[in-house]
């Protein structure tokens, strides 16, 4: 504390200290939670009467702007604002002490937000971020991404992306081969985006194939490309023979569909369909959920390279 007082004042010596103190904690000279000097202490530093001292003390407390703890500490900031102010607590606390040091120490709010910026982006992932530009296959690979790797998983689009930059912050992207190229130039570099392929669909084709009887093969899913890919990939195995019926399942439906022979489930729903013989589409090849888990684990322990399998058309 810079504290000088004059005994030729007719200000009383005890209002100076006072005062000058409530100045120095108000000009961030003095911090909440930091410790006063003992009265004793003080009083010898400035060549005045302890009892002056313990009464310019006893003022602070009165009027909150020091509070008193165990034994003679005497502490600045009224005990509760003190354990609210201080750095820790909660994370609003911590940023507001950040700026207060970062202009205490000459940066700009520019500068401190650049710079956290920055930083935040390479540091390890703690989600994953899918993105791809259908909402029903976004739901789709973000469910199955988290049942595979228990990791939190967020979703949005490339607009989304483009837009809002820092949803990279802390995520590990994941996107489709198409989507790559829009996707990549936002990304960090220093922590590349996982490029994700699609799930054959052969064997629900050789099942439809191996029907001998005329039957009902019902698609179920909340993606309408789904269901059109679906129609083009099973249209040379039913030919005309089987019929096939489509479904587009909105959030809280649940078909029955007893009467189908078949029904090919995307992961969304298949615990909502009824159907005797029901198959789940698993969307996400399996490689590419190894290699997804493998960027989420220490840069020691990463594979150096990954086989690709082919990407499935939309």
């Amino acid at each position: 504390m810079d504290i000088h007082l004059s005994k030729e004042s007719e200000v009383p010596l005890r209002q100076q200290l006072a005062e000058q103190i409530v100045f120095s904690i108000t000009t961030g000279k003095l911090r909440v939670g930091q410790q006063l000097p003992s009265v004793r202490a003080l009083a010898r530093r400035l060549k005045i009467h302890h009892n002056t001292v313990s009464e310019a003390y006893q003022d602070l407390v009165r009027r909150t702007w020091v509070t008193r703890q165990h034994g003679s500490r005497h502490v600045v900031g009224y005990h509760e604002n003190a354990q609210a102010l201080a750095p820790g607590n909660n994370l609003d606390d911590f940023i507001n002490a950040a700026i207060r040091s970062a202009r205490e120490m000459g940066y700009s709010l520019q500068a401190l937000r650049d710079r956290v910026y920055k930083r935040l982006l390479v540091q390890p992932a703690d989600h994953v971020l899918v993105v791809e530009p259908d909402a029903g296959l976004r739901e789709i690979m973000r469910k199955e991404i988290h049942q595979a790797l228990g990791w939190r998983v967020e979703a949005c689009s490339p607009n989304d992306l483009k837009n809002a930059p820092e949803l990279a912050i802390g995520a590990q992207v994941a996107t489709p081969d198409y989507a790559m190229a829009d996707v990549e130039p936002v990304v960090p570099k220093q922590r590349p985006a996982v490029s994700i392929t699609f799930s054959a669909a052969d064997k629900c084709v050789e099942m439809v194939r191996s029907l001998r009887d005329p039957s009902v093969i019902s698609v179920v899913s909340v993606s309408e490309i789904l269901l059109k890919t679906a129609r083009g990939l099973l249209a040379p195995a039913l030919g005309r023979r089987h019929e096939l019926r489509e479904f587009l399942l909105e959030s809280g439906g649940q078909p029955d569909l007893r009467a189908a022979d078949i029904a090919f489930c995307d992961s969304l729903v298949v615990d909502a369909v009824r159907c005797p013989r029901k198959i789940q589409y698993r969307l996400v090849a399996p490689d590419c959920l190894e290699y997804l888990a493998s960027t989420l684990l220490p840069a020691r322990t990463r594979p150096k390279s990954r086989s690709r399998s082919a990407a499935a058309t939309r």
